[in-house]
């Protein structure tokens, strides 16, 4: 309970730094999720009686660490989505890849399919199908040790939207096993990391950004 890294806090919304290796939210393994956590942190710091609200309105794969934000009232919830379904958060992640990427910067745009019995992510050039628009622009920001350091702008939040489209164009994230990657990192983690969350308040109607650094261990070490 007690250990969960809090960045960003007031009475309408609550974020805090996922580490790897944790769901956000509950699925068929049954394992304790973040949000079970962030619940336990509301009620012991507000002395809170019965259940606590907590509204999720967007996640992060188990192996990737970062910013995730929660609702703690249902009037955000409802404001938090609208601003999600209208593209109006900006998400910038970090990723190191095993590869470099051709070019040192630009948008990637392809239509993806997700098989959810094996979930996995499959990335095609042209639409076809169900296939679902997804978008991002990156930026090679460091280079050293065969590790490229890539800056992203998240522009759609499709399911594994980046790692499946970074390994289209030959650079897999670190870790990432699933989409080609062939380093085994810490835990079963991925070297991919939401940096920064930024939007106009849904209550108050300022603008707010929510950061938070990336792990410590390899291959962030590397750059950080």
């Amino acid at each position: 309970m007690h250990d969960i890294k809090v960045i960003y806090e007031d009475n309408h919304l609550i974020a805090v730094n996922k580490p790897n290796g944790v769901l956000v939210q509950p699925d068929e393994t049954g394992d304790h999720t973040l949000m079970d956590q962030v619940k336990l942190y509301i009620k012991w710091k507000y002395d809170k009686p019965g259940d606590v609200f907590l509204g999720s309105f967007h996640r992060l794969d188990r192996p990737v660490s970062g910013v995730v934000l929660f609702a703690r009232t249902s009037k955000a919830l409802t404001r938090m989505n609208d601003l999600i379904r209208e593209r109006k958060v900006g998400k910038e992640y970090l990723a190191i890849t095993e590869e470099r990427p051709q070019d040192i910067s630009g948008q990637l745009t392809h239509y993806l399919i997700k098989d959810t019995f094996k979930n996995r992510t499959h990335v095609h050039n042209s639409k076809r199908g169900s296939a679902k628009k997804a978008v991002l622009r990156y930026e090679l920001t460091g280079y050293l040790k065969n590790h490229s350091l890539i800056k992203i702008d998240l522009e759609t939040g499709r399911s594994h939207q980046i790692r499946a489209q970074l390994a289209k164009i030959g650079a897999p994230v670190c870790g990432d096993l699933k989409y080609g990657g062939a380093q085994k990192l810490k835990g079963g983690s991925i070297a991919l990391h939401h940096q920064t969350m930024s939007f106009v308040h849904p209550v108050k109607k300022e603008p707010v950004t929510i950061s938070c650094d990336p792990p410590e261990f390899h291959p962030w070490s590397i750059f950080f």
